[in-house]
């Protein structure tokens, strides 16, 4: 019997990286560099293991291959195989992460035989006047972009937008970004760990060496005319399902639940939980998982019926 799956955290130090995963989202880290906890990962050398029940220790990868469609759903089966299309994180910025984008679809899998990498943010916590960066503040060229890297004046084109707690961004292949100091987020992504990384704000690692940058590589997947529609609007007020994004990639919404919620799945889809406030306890057939703030869990496919009971959290909720 297949139930809901919770994974051991895949950390990653960063060298923007901090200590909130540990002191506020409880990872078992003490690093002061701590920047990523990969939640639910099928990156070749990342595959992410189960850390409860009769399964623990088993990978998501061997999941896959003996469960299949039980675990993916039927279409995300057909499409994807055993390759887990999503990759579900928790980012610390200590320090601002390096000015980026992400190529699509099409140029991964000519390039780097991937997964393009469209993804989201939702921010957990953020320090006062901390901010994100996303897209450009004034209309762009591939002309006037050029003109203003080689001019080491990127910043002054930059869109810095201020960020709490709840703020919600898309983003698209093909767009400017940066996560900035002091903010904590989830993100949910492509399986895809390629990144064009355009600026890094001139820093140097503890051996006195600049990061690679990828500025020619990068030209071709930006997207020069997107429209100005990354910020996510939607009501905070509602304690049910809120959709955040909707893409073909993945849909997610949040749920603010405070007694108890009974959920169907009619999506021929896992469903994937992040615990982003509170805890609570998933129910199925008597058994009963729990988690907390910071927490992750994967519920296969073939699980149609479910309840959530709390006093209060607040989850993001999301599948294919």
């Amino acid at each position: 019997m297949l139930y809901p799956f919770k994974f051991q955290p895949i950390l990653k130090d960063k060298i923007w990286g901090g200590q909130k995963l540990q002191k506020i989202l409880k990872k078992p880290t003490t690093s002061a560099e701590a920047g990523e906890s990969w939640e639910i990962s099928d990156v070749q050398g990342d595959t992410s293991i189960v850390s409860n029940g009769t399964m623990a220790g088993t990978s998501l990868k061997s999941l896959m291959e003996l469960h299949t469609t039980e675990l993916l759903g039927h279409k995300n089966f057909q499409q994807f195989g055993t390759k887990f299309p999503l990759l579900i994180k928790f980012i610390d910025a200590k320090l601002a992460l390096s000015v980026q984008l992400h190529p699509n679809d099409a140029l991964a899998k000519s390039r780097h035989n991937s997964f393009g990498k469209t993804e989201m943010w939702y921010v957990v916590q953020a320090d006062s006047d901390s901010n994100l960066i996303v897209g450009f503040n004034q209309p762009m060229t591939k002309e006037l972009y050029l003109k203003h890297l080689e001019a080491k004046t990127l910043e002054c084109i930059l869109n810095f937008d201020k960020v709490d707690a709840g703020d919600t961004y898309f983003i698209e292949v093909g767009r400017i970004h940066a996560i900035g100091a002091g903010v904590l987020l989830a993100e949910i992504q492509q399986t895809s760990d390629i990144t064009y990384r355009v600026y890094d704000w001139d820093r140097v690692d503890s051996e006195g060496n600049h990061r690679e940058l990828h500025n020619d590589i990068a030209l071709e997947a930006f997207d020069f005319d997107m429209p100005d529609n990354y910020r996510v609007n939607y009501s905070r007020d509602s304690q049910t399902s809120t959709e955040l994004v909707s893409c073909p990639y993945f849909t997610t919404n949040v749920i603010e639940v405070k007694t108890s919620l009974l959920v169907k799945n009619n999506h021929d889809s896992f469903m994937i939980y992040m615990c982003v406030e509170g805890s609570a306890v998933i129910n199925i057939e008597g058994y009963q998982t729990e988690f907390s703030m910071g927490e992750t869990v994967l519920i296969p496919a073939c699980i149609k019926s479910f309840s959530i009971s709390t006093n209060h959290a607040k989850l993001l909720e999301v599948y294919i």
